[in-house]
């Protein structure tokens, strides 16, 4: 054997044993590295997922728990044979149904079991009754289960075969004032379209599911799994999620962490993740629970599919080919190209974690490396964009509700709540510059006799067009309100004596003169007081309450001034 044989063979030898170890090396590290990433992709995908779940939900239940709050609807439901409050109430119905995004309605009263509901189509306007629920029906049997629980909210995926419709239902009992169960209202949403923008969304190697509290499957790509209906099956019977796993140690897992979980409510964005197999491939599965629909999303994720090992197959060519002469250079671009960009995601990932969208600079290899970090960045900027967009949203909601509690919602003047913070407020202006205020307390003369002859909705009429020549009546900076009932309180600022007693006179006039035209003839009783610096709230209100009581007492129709002297001016 000659020596360049032996040479080569010695070569051959040592390439092959340094290719093998190599190769081994090569196995172990990058499944490691992939393991390592394919759990920080799967818990930025739970969270992902689940936030884009939610931003199409919260506005929906917002609105249904608003609309079961609805006065006009409550007031139907206390008495729904009256014709006239099922008017205004299926005019609310309409108002909702808008509003909604899948443009339907329902609601159900406990009463009488009737079920009202029209479509985006508008396709049962004037015929929203469509049928009454029977608690003998099968069908019917989710309403009287959500009513036996008193469950105030409650999502469920269940086909109604009177409508011909399967939907994503959103229930929200409605209850009176004193928390007594009237019925239940909400809405649908197609499930097909929601099922497409939601779950099945086309991103290969990437399985998102949601599931119930108690592990039943309500939202899949494949509908063969969904378990319909679910409130009304018992245990044992329900398509749950271990359905979807090959082997019991798989589904004991799923189901173990969907425990754990449970246990876990209150740590704000828990989740958890372990391996399993799905239709013989192994997935890592990541698992967070949603409290604010209790449901827990399931993220089924396929690292071969996502990131096959294949992909760095070249690297190993490059090293096999030039092994003895660039080891080093090896190790720079493993170095460069793979762990750098991978130790920077990971970095990312666990800022993005943490709630920290500052991310680290992160290279980006020309690679499928680089890509995932192109990719990854991309997705923390619109997870970012979203926060943002459901923080704001928050804030306006806020807002808006901040506003409506100090409105009345008949007159659109300012309610008894927005009127004792105006007054402390005038209370602290008048003590801090030392200039008082003028007070008028005003009410409708027997109204309750317009009521009587006319019925509510015409005195309501009278409520809303006393409160339009009372804003006519005013100077641009100040402020009426409605106090309750026939009541209407004006703070006047800047104001003194004389101006106090014009603005009642002309006030009174005005109502008088204007009402004439609508055929309603309405005279008001006026009470003023002129507030002093350093007076409270309820001294000024007494005083005012008084004016008002000697206006009545001298015939009504008329204005009286009390002044903190008691000196009044009496009417012209």
């Amino acid at each position: 054997m000659s020596l360049k044989t032996r040479i080569l063979g010695l070569a051959a030898i040592l390439i092959i044993s340094a290719a093998t170890a190599s190769w081994l090396a090569y196995r172990q590290l990058s499944s490691s590295i992939i393991e390592r990433w394919g759990q920080q992709v799967a818990e930025i995908q739970v969270r992902y997922d689940s936030a884009r779940l939610l931003q199409s939900l919260e506005r929906e239940i917002g609105l249904a728990r608003q609309m079961a709050k609805s006065s006009a609807l409550v007031q139907w439901a206390q008495n729904p044979d009256a014709p006239q409050r099922q008017a205004e109430a299926i005019h609310q119905m309409e108002s909702f149904r808008t509003n909604f995004r899948d443009k339907s309605y329902f609601v159900a009263l406990r009463s009488n079991g009737h079920y009202f509901y029209n479509n985006a189509n508008n396709e049962y306007a004037g015929n929203q009754y469509r049928y009454t629920l029977n608690p003998d029906n099968p069908d019917d049997a989710w309403f009287f289960q959500l009513i036996a629980e008193g469950r105030d909210f409650h999502l469920n995926v269940n086909p109604d075969t009177e409508l011909g419709v399967t939907k994503l239902w959103i229930d929200v009992l409605m209850r009176d004032p004193q928390g007594e169960i009237l019925g239940m209202v909400g809405t649908g949403l197609n499930l097909d379209s929601f099922l497409q923008d939601i779950v099945d969304i086309g991103q290969a190697g990437i399985t998102t599911l949601f599931v119930d509290y108690n592990g039943a499957i309500q939202l899949y790509r494949d509908r063969n799994y969904i378990d319909f209906a679910s409130i009304i099956k018992p245990e044992g019977q329900k398509n749950t999620v271990d359905l979807l796993f090959d082997t019991p140690q798989d589904k004991q897992k799923i189901l173990g962490m969907l425990q754990l979980l449970k246990h876990r409510q209150g740590q704000a964005g828990a989740v958890e993740s372990g391996f399993v197999t799905v239709d013989g491939r192994e997935h890592l599965a990541g698992v967070a629970f949603l409290p604010t629909i209790g449901w827990f999303e399931i993220t089924l994720i396929d690292l071969d599919t996502l990131l096959p090992a294949s992909y760095l197959w070249p690297l190993i060519g490059v090293f096999l080919i030039s092994l003895l002469v660039s080891l080093l250079l090896f190790h720079i671009i493993i170095q460069s190209r793979i762990l750098r960009p991978l130790l920077a995601l990971e970095g990312g990932v666990k800022r993005l974690r943490e709630g920290d969208f500052n991310l680290p600079y992160m290279p980006k290899p020309d690679n499928e490396i680089g890509r995932l970090v192109d990719h990854f960045e991309t997705m923390a900027n619109r997870l970012q964009y979203n926060t943002h967009e459901l923080e704001t949203e928050v804030n306006l909601r806020t807002e808006e509700l901040h506003r409506l509690a100090r409105v009345d919602a008949l007159t659109g003047l300012k309610n008894r709540r927005g009127i004792d913070e105006l007054l402390e407020q005038e209370i602290q202006r008048a003590a801090r510059q030392n200039q008082g205020f003028g007070l008028i307390w005003l009410d409708i003369d027997h109204f309750k006799a317009i009521n009587d002859h006319y019925g509510h909705q015409a005195g309501d009429e009278v409520l809303c067009r006393v409160a339009l020549w009372l804003k006519t009546c005013l100077r641009p900076y100040d402020h009426p309100g409605r106090w309750g009932g026939d009541e209407f309180v004006i703070v006047l600022s800047p104001c003194d004596p004389q101006t106090l007693d014009q603005i009642a006179h002309r006030i009174r006039a005005h109502v008088e003169v204007e009402s004439q035209r609508t055929g309603t003839p309405v005279t008001v009783s006026v009470g003023g007081y002129y507030g002093q610096p350093g007076e409270g709230l309820d001294t000024l209100l007494r005083h005012a309450d008084q004016a008002l009581y000697q206006a009545k007492q001298r015939g009504r129709n008329c204005v009286f001034i009390r002044r903190p002297q008691n000196e009044p001016i009496r009417p012209a």
